[in-house]
């Protein structure tokens, strides 16, 4: 196979068309969120922690729909290389069903028993009864997030980037202005406090909702509704899909679960730890609005070749996407503890929970660069077809090292808040180095249009990778 010279300039411009509006948008919804937490922060810290807490129940959400995500865009990226539009419409139609079933199980959690979930989270009965009346609102957001989601995923694997961005942007901006008027009671409205914060959110997902459906209707784009070429699936499809998906779907849940065993550890400290916890969640959502970006840029840039059979564009183009990767988010981190000061104050730490909250973001700001690192590499070899590898390692890793770690500290040794808190990124320098062979051996590139199988033997070839069974059947 005769190797091309590497074309900078495409690669570039494409990073900066695909990953740019979505780091943008993601960087909006942190911020506001930012906005949010500021205007609760006036309210207490027992208010700012109990919504922070809904926020990590939100997240275990996230977790449980992200794996057909991934798998989605596994799917939409590749067919869309290859020119497959039968069977993008099939793949969107099949995502969008296992994603809405679990935003309903989730808002019908919040809804109908928001008690035992902030049970989960806290003992703190203050803070628990604030979570309650959040929950029993904002988990009618739950189905509307997961449409506009799956929508998101399939227009940018498509390369309509800017639509979800006019979404999220038009989002935000409804979000902080209801939670203007709710939380404080402006206009005449009545003043709700958090309850006002989670209206504001429904609110907010309607209106995205409302926009990316717009955008979708004047211009035209096909694919997502198209509803009734949706369900076309036959048993060997949905087979590949899931074996595609079930690898990644394993990977969030049970990593989303790990992490909710963390947050129990982190939930059950003081009250200004909680408050703290709370405003960095939101603080790391900065640097995973970067991250977001380039993660989506994997998808396409590298699940497009792949399923056009341009195996060697698509494996170089994913080592350099990984270290611009890191090294944009270092300049990140560098930022945020640049102005770390003025923005824990805002949002409404001081004394104790301000020193609590400094700490965990120099802690972070070490291990994002690895950590994000970890995570591009697994989103590249998702969108190539490996949805094995990263998961593997990163659920043994969770409940082997990170988990016993973590608990073994708090709960045993009596450790200092800070280094449990340290604890929890523990496996990212080991497994970055074991990613980092993987990435280089090529095997993670395992195609599953037809144009990209008619190339992966010759591929395979010239980087000597032998054949096996298991990847002919990939």
């Amino acid at each position: 196979m005769k190797k091309q010279p590497f074309d900078w300039n495409y690669f570039l411009r494409h990073i900066a068309i695909i990953a740019v509006p979505v780091a943008l948008q993601n960087l909006l919804t942190t911020t506001g969120s930012m906005v949010d937490t500021m205007m609760l922060a006036s309210l207490g810290e027992k208010t700012v922690g109990a919504v922070g807490l809904c926020a990590q129940f939100s997240s275990l959400m996230f977790a449980g729909y992200w794996g057909f995500i991934g798998g989605g865009m596994l799917f939409f990226s590749q067919y869309w290389g290859a020119g497959d539009h039968d069977g993008i419409r099939r793949s969107y139609g099949l995502t969008l069903t296992f994603m809405m079933t679990v935003g309903v199980v989730f808002a019908l959690l919040a809804l109908l028993n928001p008690s035992f979930v902030m049970n989960v989270y806290t003992d703190k009965t203050e803070i628990q009864q604030i979570g309650i009346t959040y929950l029993r609102i904002v988990g009618f957001a739950y189905p509307l997030q997961v449409l506009a989601m799956a929508m998101s995923a399939l227009l940018r694997s498509i390369e309509q980037v800017k639509i979800p961005l006019y979404g999220g942007m038009a989002s935000v901006a409804a979000n902080c202005f209801f939670n203007y008027l709710l939380i404080f009671g402006k206009f005449g409205l009545p003043k709700m406090g958090a309850a006002g914060a989670a209206l504001g959110t429904v609110l907010a997902g309607v209106v995205n909702l409302l926009i990316l459906l717009f955008f979708i209707i004047k211009k035209r784009i096909p694919y997502v509704l198209e509803i009734t070429k949706h369900f076309r699936w036959n048993r060997a499809f949905v087979r590949q899909y899931l074996q595609k998906c079930f690898p990644i779907l394993c990977n969030e849940v049970l990593i989303g679960v790990g992490n909710m065993m963390i947050n129990i550890v982190l939930g059950h400290q003081s009250e200004q730890a909680i408050a703290a916890v709370a405003v960095f969640r939101t603080l790391e959502g900065l640097v995973i609005a970067f991250f977001s970006g380039f993660s989506n840029a994997a998808s396409v840039l590298v699940g497009k070749e792949v399923g056009a059979g341009n195996h060697e564009t698509a494996y170089q183009r994913a080592w350099r996407l990984i270290y611009l990767c890191s090294g944009l988010i270092g300049l990140a981190c560098l930022a945020i503890i640049g102005i770390h000061n003025p923005l824990l104050h805002a949002m409404g730490l001081s004394g104790e929970s301000y020193r609590i909250g400094t700490g965990m973001l120099v802690i972070y700001s070490v291990a994002a660069l690895i950590r994000m690192g970890n995570w591009a590499q697994n989103d590249t070899y998702r969108s190539a077809g490996d949805a094995a590898f990263g998961s593997i390692l990163e659920i043994t890793f969770m409940f082997l090292m990170v988990l016993p770690c973590v608990y073994s500290a708090n709960y045993l040794f009596h450790a200092p808040f800070l280094l449990v808190f340290a604890l929890c990124y523990c496996d990212e320098p080991i497994r970055y180095i074991l990613m980092q062979r993987h990435m280089y051996s090529a095997k993670w590139i395992r195609p599953v249009s037809d144009a990209g199988l008619a190339t992966i033997e010759e591929f395979r070839r010239a980087h000597h990778i032998r054949p096996s069974a298991r990847r002919a059947r990939s």
